[in-house]
């Protein structure tokens, strides 16, 4: 699959008008739609308002990009630019249409938001999850498309195992992505969601809800080895021996006649891991 610029600069992605080799055409704003695709899913309406007012003094600047969609034209990127114009009348805005696969189309969308530090972390890993469940891309492949390390991804991708209300402090700007990971080490969800809240309504930093986490996990863990023990001494040794040759949380419940056994995995690239630990 060709790139076209990504992971070069953003004037190389998205130029500036007069400047680009590619044809510019002014297009009817009333024949483009927007991408349902688009990682970005909040629009800040005062810097829209900001953006318009600008537009009506100097005009658009920079083209927005697109692709046809039978009689109407779809967004590539440029989707803020498009919605400030809009507010500001503007009937025609210049425009760069290409041929692009879907994939061409996410990537393009993510990777400007990306580069404009646009997308808060809950939007960037949604992005990232639909990259590569909908195209099979892996970790290491998407890594290089959008320019970040794979454990930067995997990282973000993670988020996404936190509970929808602490998904949404993070969206909210009331958490960091540093305090949402450091959620992630409890196991407990009462546990994470309290510390949660905690965090949001005292303004903790990352350090101290590290510390907290780190504690509340030990805690978990002590008491949990000491019931475990207290129940079934051989479950416990059967869940220990599965944890150091999986390389994770394992859960046993039930008993040595009938139960069940957890497995925890983080990312599709560690549960590919696992699968190929168990099956040799």
């Amino acid at each position: 699959m060709t790139k076209r610029g990504l992971g070069r600069g953003l004037e190389a992605l998205i130029p500036a008008v007069g400047k680009s080799d590619e044809n510019v055409q002014e297009i009817d704003i009333a024949k483009i739609v927007a991408n349902d695709k688009q990682p970005r899913k909040d629009f800040d309406e005062a810097k829209l308002d900001e953006l318009a007012t600008s537009m009506k003094q100097h005009g658009v600047l920079q083209p927005v990009i697109l692709r046809k969609k039978g009689s109407l034209y779809e967004l590539v990127a440029g989707e803020r630019r498009w919605r400030a114009a809009a507010k500001a009348g503007i009937q025609k805005i210049p425009a760069i249409v290409r041929e692009l696969s879907d994939a061409e189309v996410m990537e393009i969308a993510l990777i400007e938001n990306l580069q404009r530090e646009d997308l808060n972390p809950m939007e960037e890993a949604l992005a990232y999850k639909s990259l590569m469940n909908d195209f099979g891309l892996t970790q290491e492949e998407l890594s290089k498309r959008v320019g970040k390390s794979r454990s930067q991804i995997a990282n973000t991708v993670r988020l996404l195992n936190l509970d929808k209300e602490i998904q949404d402090l993070v969206s909210q700007d009331k958490l960091t992505a540093g305090h949402a990971r450091a959620l992630l080490s409890i196991q407990d969800s009462s546990e994470r969601l309290k510390l949660a809240r905690k965090i949001s309504e005292e303004a903790l930093s990352v350090r101290q809800t590290e510390e907290i986490a780190k504690k509340i996990s030990k805690e978990k863990s002590k008491t949990a080895s000491k019931k475990l023990k207290e129940i079934n001494p051989v479950i416990l040794d059967i869940t220990e021996r599965l944890q150091r040759i999986l390389g994770t949380r394992v859960k046993i419940k039930g008993n040595e006649k009938r139960g069940k056994i957890e497995i925890e995995f983080y990312s599709s690239d560690e549960l590919e891991r696992i699968l190929e630990t168990i099956v040799e």
